[in-house]
């Protein structure tokens, strides 16, 4: 099976680390003419660019820029400025989220529920829309979502993150309806993985591993390379789907990862 996105140009939110940069870099390899990262702060995406160039990227087909998640002119501007530098804009990553409300729904700062569902939720419409109007809507393409399996199921004292999550799953369907043929859309669920975002969860790595069927917590690169594949022609007929990765939490079951 080819899992390759060959001459194809890639946006990525929310990659100065993490599950965004290695996809950035799964991407590059894969065989993308062009990459756009972006992150809030410039200094943190150049830093991104170089760690690509060190794993063997062509510096010329990376284009990083400082872009807010959740601003609608931030969007519209990476997008404009992917097709003016690489001549298209045939993949978006929507990675970008973030989890600064914990605590009970009738308790959590009410500022910082707005804040999570506003990057987590309503930021990925945003670069959906403005991709769409700016390139795919006349020429197609491919967009995948990071969702969480917080979005499949509750959990305690996380719940304005599942909410986000759970909508964003269910807004993956519906854009795929909506999109259809031209444009599939798609998502992934991951668990635990290695990133700062996840901090919380690994202070005991070898025990939240063990919450896990395959015994491990995940890494960047499990969630990037399914990323691809998603965003490749191996995926052509796939589309309004959610794939847990995840490590058995969700099919062989685990009570103890939100």
């Amino acid at each position: 099976m080819d899992v390759s996105v060959d001459g194809r140009v890639a946006l990525v939110t929310g990659a100065s680390r993490g599950i965004g940069l290695a996809t950035a870099l799964e991407l590059a390899r894969s065989g993308a003419s062009g990459v756009t990262i972006t992150s809030r702060k410039q200094e943190n995406v150049d830093a991104a660019a170089e760690d690509l160039v060190e794993a063997g990227v062509d510096p010329a087909s990376i284009l990083a820029l400082a872009a807010r998640a959740d601003s609608e002119g931030s969007a519209a501007k990476a997008v404009g400025a992917t097709i003016e530098r690489f001549g298209s804009c045939d993949i978006l990553i929507n990675n970008a989220g973030t989890n600064p409300a914990a605590g009970m729904l009738t308790d959590v700062d009410l500022g910082a529920l707005d804040k999570t569902w506003a990057v987590n939720l309503r930021a990925p419409l945003l670069w959906v829309r403005a991709a769409f109007h700016a390139w795919m809507g006349d020429h197609g393409g491919a967009i995948v979502n990071v969702a969480s399996i917080a979005g499949l199921r509750a959990s305690p004292l996380m719940g304005a993150y599942n909410i986000s999550k759970a909508g964003l799953i269910h807004m993956t369907r519906q854009l795929a309806l909506e999109l259809a043929p031209k444009i599939r859309v798609n998502a992934v669920a991951p668990a635990v993985v290695k990133t700062r975002l996840a901090g919380a969860l690994l202070t005991d790595e070898d025990a939240t591993a063990r919450l896990h069927p395959l015994g491990r917590v995940g890494e960047p690169e499990d969630v990037a390379r399914v990323i691809v594949f998603l965003s490749s022609d191996a995926s052509a007929w796939m589309t309004g789907a959610t794939v847990p990765i995840d490590g058995g939490v969700i099919g062989a079951g685990s009570s103890g990862i939100s």
